[in-house]
């Protein structure tokens, strides 16, 4: 099992000095999200910066980019970082795509589905394999003249990798992708009877072995050796699982676990301005299903009881988060990280 740092964008000298940072203390790789700035150019400046160390996105937005522009930046990223790319996309949900980019949306899975279909064209006539002829119900891409193209790479085309939630586009990944994001807001259940089977009824739909389909994992963690320092870690996983439950898609998470009218009452938080009441909601008996917690020395053993056979990249939600604040804490989470990937 490898084990990556999770990190948001951020300026891009900080980004080498991380990057370097984490090669150095003993990561597989990190997964940059996309917020205020683009996931994309922290791949290209932290990979110019490494050696070793393997990058994916997690996720870019898809949809506001035309398959012909997320595969030219995936193909140059692929080939600047000598194959240690993976592309991770997201639908994201429907407000920002359609309020804040100006893009179409609906419907996000078959329109997911073709845009994965697209980039697989593309990067075959970018490799010289076929010509440029894919013609879906969303995305008609049939022009590629060779002053247009960034030509064959010494590398694989690179690993195409989507966030899933529910049924239909943890299926469609099965079927067509390398691997799947899960949401940082997972159980333990989900993950065995709803990701599961769905990737491999997916996978069965195209005579693919779903053990091919990695699973890359990002993992809310309270750490501590003291009460006080699992507090402040606890806090934050509250938070996030707060802020992630008041999504509508995300209920499933709570009804699943017998927590149903969790997401409503998170919304009704949200929607009065009340972040601390948010936090509220989620009691230490929902936390508990979707954090690992222990003390510095037991939390590679816990990472890997919990996650070891399910598992093919686990990424640390907040080891960028504590790395921002305090830089030395990299080497306690480097030490984390080589012993699960031992």
């Amino acid at each position: 099992m490898r084990i990556n740092l999770m990190s948001g964008p951020q300026e891009l000298h900080d980004i080498q000095a991380l990057a370097r940072d984490t090669e150095r203390a003993g990561f597989s790789g990190i997964t940059f999200t996309e917020a205020g700035r683009t996931a994309y150019l922290s791949v290209a400046a932290a990979a110019l910066a490494t050696e070793r160390l393997e990058f994916s996105t997690g996720i870019a937005v898809a949809f506001p980019r035309s398959p012909m522009i997320t595969a030219g930046v995936a193909w140059e990223l692929q080939d600047a970082s000598r194959g240690r790319f993976r592309l991770g996309l997201g639908t994201q949900v429907r407000a920002h795509i359609t309020r804040r980019y100006g893009a179409k949306f609906d419907p996000p899975g078959p329109r997911m589905r073709d845009y994965v279909s697209a980039l697989r064209a593309i990067f075959r006539a970018f490799q010289g394999e076929e010509a440029l002829n894919h013609r879906g119900p969303y995305y008609e891409l049939t022009l590629l003249n060779p002053m247009w193209s960034p030509g064959p790479i010494d590398y694989p085309a690179p690993a195409i990798d989507i966030a899933a939630v529910g049924p239909y586009m943890l299926k469609m990944a099965g079927e067509l992708c390398d691997g799947i994001h899960i949401h940082p807001l997972h159980s333990l259940k989900y993950l065995t009877d709803v990701v599961v089977p769905a990737v491999a009824e997916g996978a069965g739909r195209s005579g693919r072995d779903p053990a091919g389909v990695e699973l890359l994992v990002p993992v809310l963690t309270i750490v501590g050796n003291s009460e006080e320092e699992k507090a402040r870690s606890r806090a934050i996983c509250r938070q996030q699982v707060a802020f992630y439950g008041s999504t509508p898609n995300y209920a499933l998470q709570f009804d699943l676990l017998g927590f149903e009218g969790t997401t409503q009452r998170l919304r009704e938080r949200q929607k009065a301005g009340d972040m601390a009441g948010m936090a509220e909601v989620i009691s230490d008996e929902i936390l508990q299903h979707y954090t690992v917690e222990a003390s510095w020395d037991d939390i590679a053993d816990r990472l890997v009881e919990r996650y070891g056979e399910r598992a093919n990249r686990l990424i640390i939600y907040t080891a960028g988060m504590d790395y921002a604040s305090e830089p030395s804490s990299i080497d306690r989470w480097g030490e984390v990280a080589k012993a699960v990937a031992g």
